[in-house]
């Protein structure tokens, strides 16, 4: 497995090794100790999810605050999105930074998004399969939203133009999302 590091500490995408022939192809998805010894820590994960997406389905930001916060570690069965975690640690040198990785069903990349991080995603192709794992159970009480267009944080999305964000379909819940100049963060 190859070990991606991004410029913000914490957040890495692992690049498995596939294995193909003229059958198919086979990866390991998943191996506790391996993660482990990357991120350099113990990890449960208590909680995996999965949903289906119409392509232009915007998703997030999203994360639990304490005493529930979860990490999370993502990947695409089928389709593709543009993966996005932005940094609530406070004292973080990239607080309030995002970063945007591309996870496919092509290139089946893994994106490992650690507690502290706000995290959304676009998908780009119809019936788009997004699974995750997580270390915390889900808290609806401690659930929270980040406005995914927020002009306070620069993230992006590769949506080219005003056009292409018209199509965008987001929840009512995600619309509403808070602007990040008014969050104080507990992390």
């Amino acid at each position: 497995m190859e070990i991606i590091k991004t410029p913000i500490e914490g957040l890495i995408v692992l690049k498995p090794r596939i294995f193909e022939d003229e059958r198919g192809f086979f990866f390991e998805s998943f191996h506790q100790q391996k993660f482990e010894d990357v991120i350099g820590r113990k990890i449960d994960f208590v909680q995996d999810n999965e949903s289906v997406s119409r392509k232009n389905v915007l998703r997030g930001l999203h994360f639990q605050l304490p005493p529930k916060a979860q990490g999370k570690l993502v990947r695409v069965a089928a389709g593709a999105v543009i993966d996005v975690a932005v940094d609530l640690r406070k004292d973080s040198p990239t607080y309030g930074k995002s970063h945007s990785v591309l996870l496919s069903a092509t290139n089946n990349h893994l994106f490992w998004i650690p507690e502290g991080f706000a995290h959304g995603f676009l998908s780009l192709e119809e019936n788009t399969k997004f699974i995750y794992k997580c270390t915390d159970y889900y808290a609806p009480e401690l659930e929270h939203t980040l406005y995914w267009n927020d002009k306070y944080l620069t993230i992006d999305w590769f949506i080219e133009n005003k056009i292409q964000e018209s199509l965008l379909i987001i929840s009512s819940k995600d619309e509403k999302g808070e602007e990040f100049r008014n969050f104080v963060s507990p992390f």
